[in-house]
Order: structure tokens, then sequence, then C-alpha cells
């Protein structure tokens, strides 16, 4: 299949790396603070990561020393106040909160990583931070609350003690404590090694997993969050059943029995 060229954005880079799309927030001279503008692309960033068939894996990541700032307030709470914060018709929700994702994103984050950073973070499968970052989930101290997800995923992923020392407090944090409360998996010993770590995941990803049975365990996962572990059950034996049928299956199979590498093409 003959790769799209990639739109070119202000405030957001896209690059390919084989099978792998890495989005870049690209506002260093801001912190990387969200404006709408920057909220517009990252949404077009991740429908082009849900609808390129070439894609397997996405890598979010920020371009200079921070991973965020937060969101420009100047520029985006008016918006908020009137409810009228809305996104492009050819992208999706950059908080990712509507619906199923089907492509896994690896998201890295170093310097500060403030409020809605730790939701970018908690938005992705899989996260990365470098030693050194700091984060903090002020919205309380602004007089609002985290509305792009944080309440609901927080409490789910760290534990609702854990979750509620830190979005009721607005206190700042370490990355030792973001990897104790499980909001990271791997912490490394610098920015680059942390964006080093994130690619190599989003590689073993791309290159060593079957397409098909990363789509389906993604699948499985989220629909027995979403609507409870019977509904993931009643699916599990139908579409691994489905799955033995693909050339994907075979290919993995024949690997097995040949000792080699799989070379997995998505049918």
């Amino acid at each position: 299949m003959t790769e799209t060229s990639l739109p070119v954005m202000q405030t957001v880079t896209l690059e390919r790396d084989g099978h792998v799309l890495l989005i870049g927030l690209n506002r260093p001279d801001k912190r990387n603070a969200f404006n709408r503008a920057m909220l517009a692309e990252l949404s077009r960033a991740y429908a082009l990561l849900e609808t390129d068939a070439e894609i397997r894996a996405g890598v979010l990541f920020a371009h200079g020393e921070h991973f965020t700032g937060g969101l420009d307030l100047v520029d985006v709470a008016p918006a908020i106040a009137a409810g009228e914060l809305e996104f492009p018709d050819d992208g999706r929700d950059p908080w990712r909160l509507d619906g199923s994702w089907t492509t896994p994103l690896v998201a890295v984050a170093q310097g500060w990583c403030m409020t809605l950073g730790i939701e970018l973070l908690l938005a992705a499968d899989i996260r990365v931070a470098a030693t050194g970052t700091r984060f903090a989930q002020i919205e309380v101290q602004r007089g609002i609350y985290p509305f792009g997800g944080a309440t609901i995923r927080l409490p789910r992923d760290a534990g609702w003690g854990n979750a509620m020392r830190w979005l009721l407090t607005g206190d700042e944090f370490g990355a030792d404590e973001a990897h104790r409360i499980g909001l990271v998996q791997e912490v490394a010993i610098d920015a680059t090694a942390a964006l080093a770590r994130a690619r190599e995941i989003a590689h073993t990803i791309a290159n060593h997993a079957a397409p098909l049975g990363v789509r389906a365990t993604l699948a499985s996962a989220q629909l027995a969050r979403e609507h409870g572990d019977a509904a993931a059950i009643a699916r599990l034996r139908p579409e691994v059943a489905a799955l033995f049928g693909t050339a994907d299956a075979a290919e993995g199979v024949q690997s097995f029995v040949e000792r080699r590498q799989a070379h997995f093409q998505g049918r």
C-alpha cells in the first residue's frame, strides 16, 4: 500500500518511522501550552493515527524542555466557559474520550507535565517519563476541576486514594511518585532516553506483534472496562476463533514452527 503524505501543521509535528507515527507537541516557546489551534491539530493527528492503515502504533512526545504547561487559559478559557470548545470534523477528541481507539499510543513526558499533560498521558496506552518530570493537576487551585478525563481515568489507574491525593490538592509530584501510582510505567534517566524508550516500545508493537491481534487485545480490554467483565468474556472465544482464520495467525504458527521472526501483514 502506498503511504499517503502527512499534513504539515504549525503546533504539532508528524513523522513516519516505519509503521510508527511520531506526534510531537511543538510550541516550546510557550512550554507547549495548548491553545485552540494546538488542540485542533492534535485532534487531526489522532484522527490520522486511527485511519492510516500503514500506522500500527503512535508515540506522543514534546519538543523542547517541557511536555506541556497545560492549557493556554487566556486563549481557551472563554471557549470553555461558553461551551464552545469544539474539534474539527476531520479530527478526534484530543483527550481521547470519544469512543473506542484501535491503534496503541505510547506517550512520553519530560519537564513540566501539568493538567492537560497528565490527562494526555492517561489517555495513552503506555506512558514513559524522564527523571525530573514535574506533575500537577492544579485545576482545583484555579476554581475549576479536571474536565479531560483525569477524574475518570486516574482513580481507575492509580486507585482512589492515590488519585484523590493529587486531584483534590493540586500539589506537585515527581516521576517516582508517578511511577508508584501507575501514572507512568517506566522512568528513564533523561528526556532523550525517555523518548528513545517510548519509540522502542512502539516499534516492538508495530514490528513484532500482529496488527489484528493488537487491535483485538485493545478492543477486549476496552470492552471489559466500559461494559464489564461478562461482556468481554462473551467475546473472547468467538474473537480468537476468527483470528485463527487470518493470514497473520497462519504466519504466527508457521514462524513458531520454523523458529523465526514472524512477518505480519495485518490481514
